[in-house]
């Protein structure tokens, strides 16, 4: 019975053995498998395509977590549908289409318009430089009473403008009555002084009343001689005039400019003598016509335009100065054949380039911007001369919002391609003289100025002000009598902002200063002879994303905008030998 027992104890023992060898190795062979088909599905489906960005700076794509290479920031991953897409490319989700109204249209050649060749300008009513008329003193005197003191003031002709105390118009008087009594025995005398008061602009009537009254007068008063509208008011009550010195400026708007600007490919459109249908918002359903009276024979190097003008009858007064108009002028060039044509909404205009923003994909909401060379507008359609191709598919709906999503991207823009190209150039284009003096003192002022960006650095507010304080103090030493208008306004308002950070306490207040001080600061040290070597260095997120720069004595990025958040965020765009 014992030996029974332990055959079947053997049994059971061999049996759990050979399960465990034919279950247990399968179960493990089965877990490793699992194992390794998860590990293998992290790596293929994930790790390997994942790209990393940075939050702040979305340009920047990496293959591998690390730091923002311009702020320092951990990057962190970009999103999956960022794939596959050019430099300057940006996507759009569907949702972001609907919402923001998108649309495009395909470029084709151009279709015969409504509008019959008319060419559209923007303009603003102007005064008629013809009529101005300069009101002066005929002698020299105190203004006693100046009865006209305002600009917009109504002048008639004859109407008293000032009354003036004139010491050399008293003793011309005393002669009168002296000669007035010599007259019967000396007439060419008595005629040279009644000739001498009517070249003061004295009437026979106020002559013959002095001779006749034998009494010296010593006001006078002086009156317009002509109509009009008090532009400018040039003297005050109680100063002293010269003889021919301006008193007030007036100018007749009974007639009034149109001033137009036309586009440098524009101008063989226009001639003098050409009909100028203008309307204007005060009366919008009101048309005017003018004739073209003048054209600029000088470019606009800035804007590229000409002024093209014509002259309004005002005698209702309906156009004031400085008001908006509009004008349509019919052009002369007939519409070429297979010539492009975009509707104005597509086109984003910075001043200098024209923009239109591509679908790139036919399939996927995928835009990239493009410069175009715009010809003629006809009504509300440019006619495009380089650019764009028959069969390019663009943005005519929603243009600003693409815009917009491309600079939060950090792609190429209308805002971000001008700051990209200009964002040192500013600065260092200022043109300004300084003499050694102001040098000198402008140089002993750094030190300060340096000391203060570092406690900018530490984010202590306290040791900006003091050091603020010391270097107003100095620049406060600068005569500003040898000084043009640009550099005593770069000077003053860098002593202003200077005042503002020690007044302040507050360090985000401060640092909002200290970008309008290096706006104004920084031209300076770049215009006069420096002791040592600085370096213009810049973050581009300062100043909501609008970039920020300041003075540095070294190459190293140590950002004063925020401190230790971002220390390293920053580049250096200019060097000061």
């Amino acid at each position: 019975m014992n030996k029974n027992i332990l055959y079947i104890a053997i049994a059971i023992i061999i049996g759990l053995g050979a399960g465990w060898l034919i279950f247990g190795n399968s179960s493990g062979d089965s877990a490793n498998k699992d194992m390794s088909e998860m590990s293998d599905h992290d790596h293929s489906g994930e790790s390997a395509d994942q790209m990393w960005t940075c939050s702040m700076h979305p340009q920047i794509m990496q293959p591998e977590a690390g730091d923002c290479p311009i702020c320092g920031m951990d990057l962190i991953p970009a999103e999956a549908g960022a794939d596959g897409l050019a430099a300057n490319e940006i996507k759009m989700t569907e949702n972001a289409m609907a919402l923001a109204n998108i649309q495009t249209t395909i470029v084709g050649n151009a279709e015969t318009s409504d509008d019959d060749g008319m060419i559209s300008l923007s303009g603003k009513i102007a005064a008629n430089e013809e009529n101005n008329t300069v009101q002066s003193s005929y002698f020299k005197g105190r203004i006693e009473q100046l009865n006209v003191n305002y600009e917009g003031q109504q002048v008639n002709r004859g109407q008293l403008l000032a009354t003036i105390y004139a010491p050399d118009l008293v003793a011309a008087q005393q002669e009168l009555i002296t000669a007035a009594s010599l007259k019967e025995s000396q007439p060419a005398l008595y005629k040279a002084v009644r000739n001498k008061l009517k070249n003061w602009k004295l009437s026979d009537t106020q002559i013959n009343a002095i001779e006749v009254s034998g009494t010296v007068r010593e006001n006078f008063p002086i009156y317009a001689t002509v109509s009009g509208t008090v532009s400018e008011v040039i003297a005050a009550q109680g100063d002293y005039v010269n003889q021919g010195q301006p008193i007030v400026k007036l100018s007749n708007l009974n007639s009034v400019w149109a001033e137009f600007d036309a586009y440098e490919n524009q101008l063989s459109q226009f001639s003098v003598g050409q009909k100028i249908n203008i309307t204007t918002n005060a009366y919008p359903n009101k048309e005017f016509e003018g004739t073209t009276s003048f054209i600029d024979p000088v470019l606009n190097n800035t804007t590229r335009t000409v002024s093209v003008r014509a002259t309004l009858n005002n005698r209702e007064g309906i156009f004031k100065p400085g008001m908006f108009v509009t004008g349509k002028v019919k052009g002369t060039t007939q519409t070429m054949e297979n010539t492009l044509t975009v509707p104005a909404s597509a086109v984003l205009w910075t001043g200098e380039r024209s923009l239109v923003y591509v679908k790139t994909n036919p399939n996927e909401p995928v835009f990239e911007m493009r410069e175009v060379t715009l010809g003629n507008r006809s009504g509300e359609t440019y006619q495009v001369s380089a650019g764009l191709n028959n069969g390019d598919e663009i943005v005519t709906n929603g243009t600003f919002t693409v815009d917009a999503a491309a600079q939060l991207q950090g792609k190429k823009s209308m805002m971000n391609q001008q700051m990209m190209q200009d964002g040192s150039a500013m600065m260092g284009d200022m043109e300004m003289s300084f003499n050694s003096a102001f040098s000198s003192t402008f140089n002993d002022a750094l030190p300060s100025y340096l000391k203060m960006k570092d406690a900018f650095v530490a984010s202590d507010a306290s040791q900006v002000s003091d050091f603020a304080k010391t270097t107003s103090e100095k620049l406060k030493t600068i005569s500003t009598e040898d000084l043009g208008k640009m550099e005593e306004q770069h000077l003053t308002k860098s002593i202003e902002m200077l005042d503002a950070i020690v007044n302040n306490d507050i360090l985000e207040n401060q640092r909002a200063h200290f970008v309008i001080l290096n706006e104004n600061i920084v031209p300076i040290a770049m215009n006069i002879k420096i002791s040592t070597n600085y370096y213009v260095q810049k973050c581009p997120m300062a100043n909501s994303n609008k970039g920020a720069s300041w003075l540095s004595s070294e190459p190293e990025i140590r950002n004063p905008y925020y401190g230790e958040a971002m220390m390293t965020c920053g580049s250096v765009i200019d060097s000061i030998q």
